[in-house]
């Protein structure tokens, strides 16, 4: 029996089943380190037209998910030690330490919402979490989720290969960007591989690529420096 356990609640399946047996994700289910399931709320619907949405109350653009095919997915696959998330633009903003948060989790259950929302009660009566992956508009909540559960299947223990990968990728130890990356051949279209690469010397390459990771982040993300970010978002 898989070690971790990730449910989707999501209106399009489609989505995320070829992605799950797919690299990463599909090497960590065969090592029997995570189990994925997706669960459509339009199995468990009643009427004939199997209807999720309707009219939000006083009016306004769009639809509305309705709560009882919502709950009812949920509470399928709830157990005691379960993690309900919703994908929703009010969340955390997803971050390593999210991540690293989410990945201790045994049983997580991420909940994808599409139109305008869910009814307000599911979250009340069901959601422990809700994350966005940031301030921009996805057509729907599984791409979102996506994302997440990528980010942080992969630090599961076990999952990738080597186990220093995921601690010397960006943002992970002291916080700053990943330095450069070379590869066969030496030379390239007229660029070569920094000098200190080839030159076997581990400290000079070790305190190369720290002062690369400081210089990057300096240009790119200066806010990692200033300390901007925190697992809220803020």
């Amino acid at each position: 029996m898989a070690h971790h356990s990730i449910d989707v609640v999501t209106l399009f399946p489609g989505m995320l089943t070829g992605y799950f047996g797919e690299s990463m994700l599909k090497r960590a289910v065969t090592r029997e380190l995570v189990r994925f399931r997706v669960i459509n709320p339009r199995d468990f619907t009643d009427d004939p037209h199997r209807t999720v949405d309707d009219r939000p109350y006083g009016g306004g653009a769009g639809m509305v998910m309705k709560p009882e095919p919502l709950v009812r997915a949920i509470e399928s696959v709830l157990t005691p030690e379960s993690r309900v998330v919703l994908m929703a633009p009010q969340g955390r903003v997803l971050t390593q330490a999210i991540a690293g948060e989410l990945a201790s989790c045994r049983h997580l259950i991420f909940v994808c919402g599409h139109y305008e929302g869910i009814d307000e009660r599911v979250k009340v009566a069901l959601v422990h979490d809700t994350v966005s992956i940031g301030d921009y508009v996805l057509t729907n909540g599984a791409l979102a989720a996506a994302v997440v559960i990528d980010a942080m299947v992969r630090l599961i223990p076990g999952v990738l290969g080597a186990e220093s990968s995921a601690e010397e990728e960006s943002f992970t130890g002291d916080g700053y960007l990943e330095y450069p990356h070379y590869t066969r051949p030496e030379y390239f279209r007229g660029m070569r591989v920094p000098e200190v690469l080839l030159s076997g010397n581990h400290a000079a390459i070790a305190q190369w690529r720290r002062e690369q990771s400081e210089s990057i982040t300096r240009t790119m993300r200066p806010d990692l420096l200033r300390g901007g970010r925190d697992d809220s978002g803020r």
